[in-house]
């Protein structure tokens, strides 16, 4: 389907409207769905899935990005992404026009849809996938639809849409004429994202979890042995049943002459795979935290973890430029462009005030300054009624 050319008056116009004409996604439904074959992966794995995404000629990203889905099932991993993701996608925002004043009536339209959220979410996720390409369209009731074209079947670096990852055929969507305004890239072309180095972490964590597993089952319950003529049909079956009726643990039997003893190794109580399992959850959090918040409970400390909460807040401020940098330079005109924004607006996140350190500065200042009641009402919701009356000498007693 054509898209028609029109001037910006007509855009200006368009945009003011309630209502847009529907406009039905065209790449994102082209998408073949594939099945994913779930298998153990291993480092092995992800080397390959590394090098077909590096690959020069005919670079692929499907099984990485497949791979990437599979470690986001890691609790912690889960934790720490939303940790810093959330500070960015939720925090608040003001629209400005050309003349750089707050247009209320836009920053309400556009912080009540639902399109910012997705777009905003997409934004932050080119910081730990690498790219989004997205696609806009009007659905039946004339509201902006936000559609991510699945990662896998894209190539950035070669700026590539494969509707099926298994086949060659692909479109060169930086050609297309949607490109720009319908279809909008976020991202570096080049970047794999923190998944890529975050992979073999969540990989050699969850080998340890499955060797610590086996370890509890062999060592918790211990396996029973019974010793008994095997060459006697008779006696074998009956040890067969007797074992069977004792329990749940692991069994087995062994002729009179046999010998049965666990081979000795080192010692443990897990504690290795224990020690390997909090490496990786450290390292996970230095990647997308800056720092371990909150997990060291027998060596953290208060100052500690007000050092390590301040390097988070470091990258969630450069998170918040990089969004405001997408927003104003390619987000923002996009949206002009297909008339459901004006033109020359601009996004600016606001800065959060520090409530109990300013709480801290106007009980410092209250002895020495007036201050408005309208103000602290409207700051922190307490009713100011007036100043209070002093105390009078017969009312001394109530205080002592």
């Amino acid at each position: 389907m054509k898209s028609k050319t029109v001037n910006n008056k007509q855009l200006a116009a368009t945009a003011g409207a309630k209502k847009l004409k529907q406009r039905d996604p065209q790449y994102a439904p082209t998408l073949v769905k594939k099945s994913i074959s779930i298998t153990r992966q291993d480092i092995a794995t992800w080397k390959a899935a590394e090098q077909a995404a590096y690959n020069v000629q005919m670079p692929k990203r499907t099984r990485l990005h497949r791979l990437f889905k599979d470690i986001l099932k890691d609790a912690h991993l889960t934790s720490q992404i939303s940790n810093r993701r959330l500070q960015t996608v939720g925090a608040p925002f003001v629209i400005k026009d050309s003349n750089g004043k707050i247009d209320l009536d836009t920053t309400l339209q556009v912080m009540k849809s639902k399109w910012q959220q997705d777009i905003a979410g997409h934004m932050w996720d080119t910081i730990a996938c690498g790219n989004s390409l997205l696609e806009f369209s009007i659905d039946k009731n004339g509201k902006l639809k936000v559609d991510l074209l699945n990662r896998e079947n894209v190539v950035p670096d070669q700026g590539r849409w494969y509707p099926d990852s298994d086949n060659s055929n692909y479109i060169e969507y930086r050609e297309m004429k949607e490109y720009g305004n319908w279809l909008v890239e976020l991202g570096s072309p080049d970047d794999l994202g923190l998944l890529n180095k975050a992979v073999p972490h969540v990989l050699m964590k969850r080998f340890s979890i499955s060797c610590w597993s086996e370890l509890c089952e062999i060592y918790g319950i211990p396996p029973r042995v019974m010793k008994t003529n095997t060459q006697d049909p008779a006696m074998l079956q009956r040890a067969e049943q007797m074992m069977q009726d004792m329990g749940a643990a692991a069994w087995f039997i062994i002729d009179e002459e046999e010998e049965f003893e666990f081979a000795q190794g080192v010692t443990t109580t897990g504690d290795v795979y224990n020690n390997l399992i909090r490496v990786c959850n450290n390292e996970m959090s230095l990647l997308f935290s800056g720092a371990v918040i909150g997990q060291d409970t027998k060596h953290g400390n208060e100052s500690k973890e007000n050092s390590s909460i301040k390097i988070l807040d470091k990258l969630v401020a450069a998170d918040k430029r990089m969004c405001e940098t997408l927003w104003n330079e390619t987000v923002l005109p996009s949206l002009f462009l297909i008339g459901v924004l004006p033109e020359g607006l601009q996004l600016e996140y606001v800065a959060e005030e520090d409530i109990e350190k300013l709480w801290k500065m106007i009980i410092d200042l209250l002895p020495h300054m007036d201050i408005d009641p309208e103000w602290i009402k409207n700051k922190f919701g307490i009713e100011v009624t007036g100043k209070r009356a002093p105390a009078k000498k017969n009312d001394l007693h109530f205080f002592q």
